[in-house]
Order: structure tokens, then C-alpha cells, then sequence
């Protein structure tokens, strides 16, 4: 005879997976838009100032080799690939995940793509994007004759 400790949270967790995960991917797929592709996409939060844009990429457990950022025609593209190193391992629960990403913004026309720095800190990736500097009003004086 098997004995085993029951946890009465199992079957309730299992049922909000059932209703929450499905629609926790669909939204993430609408809101990433139709260029997103890849096993799942970092969630990213985008930031303004007066001087730049940041993007502030949650990426854990990506080594830095892993991630390219790249832009090309004014298309910013974040990808890359999280590993599984567990793999050989039983596992009991995974709720990580793991595979390759893509990630995909339109910049802005005031963004000057040749200033583009890019840093990593504590599985965060931060892409600090300048802004071109707008040619300021000129008032002309009207001289009087």
C-alpha cells in the first residue's frame, strides 16, 4: 500500500493553470505583435525621457553570449536562447522557461540609432537609446528701419 500526503492546494493550482497559463501566453503573444516568434518572450518595460528611451529586458539565467541585439532598419531586435542545464536531471516541477526568444520594436524617428549602448545587471538587460537632438526654435528679431 503507497502512502502519500495530500496537499489540498494540487488540485485547486492545477485548476487555475488550466484557466490562467493558456491565457497568460495568448495575451503575451497579442501583445507582442505579429514580429515576436520564438519558446517565449522576455517581458520588457520601456521608459522615456527628455533625452532617451530605455528598454529594461528581463532576461534570467541568459548568459551574456546567448543575447544579440541588433537594429536594422530601424528595427531593434532582441534575441537569443535560454538553456536548460537541468536537463539530466529528474525533475519534479518546471515552471521556467527555456529556449530560444525574439523580441522586435520599431524605433522612434528621434532615435539616433549610432548611439546605442546596451549593459546587463543582475539578469536585466538595459538598452539606452539617445535621442537626436531636435534643432531648436530660432526667434528672429524684426528690425525696424
Amino acid at each position: 500500500m503507497n502512502v502519500s500526503i495530500w496537499d489540498p492546494f494540487r488540485e485547486m493550482e492545477a485548476l487555475l493553470n488550466t484557466y490562467t497559463m493558456p491565457a497568460r501566453r495568448k495575451a503575451t503573444a497579442e501583445d507582442n505583435g505579429p514580429l515576436e516568434t520564438g519558446d517565449w518572450a522576455p517581458v520588457v518595460d520601456i521608459l522615456e525621457t527628455d533625452n532617451e528611451f530605455v528598454l529594461k529586458v528581463e532576461l534570467p539565467g541568459v548568459e551574456k553570449d546567448d543575447v544579440q541585439v541588433a537594429i536594422d532598419n530601424r528595427i531593434l531586435t532582441v534575441k537569443g536562447e535560454k538553456k536548460n542545464d537541468d536537463q539530466d536531471k529528474k525533475v519534479h516541477r518546471t515552471e521556467c522557461r527555456y529556449g530560444s526568444f525574439v523580441r522586435h520594436f520599431t524605433l522612434p524617428q528621434d532615435v539616433d540609432v549610432d548611439k546605442v549602448e546596451a549593459t546587463c545587471k543582475n539578469g536585466v538587460l538595459s538598452l539606452t537609446l539617445t535621442k537626436i537632438e531636435q534643432a531648436k526654435p530660432k526667434q528672429i528679431e524684426v528690425k525696424v528701419h
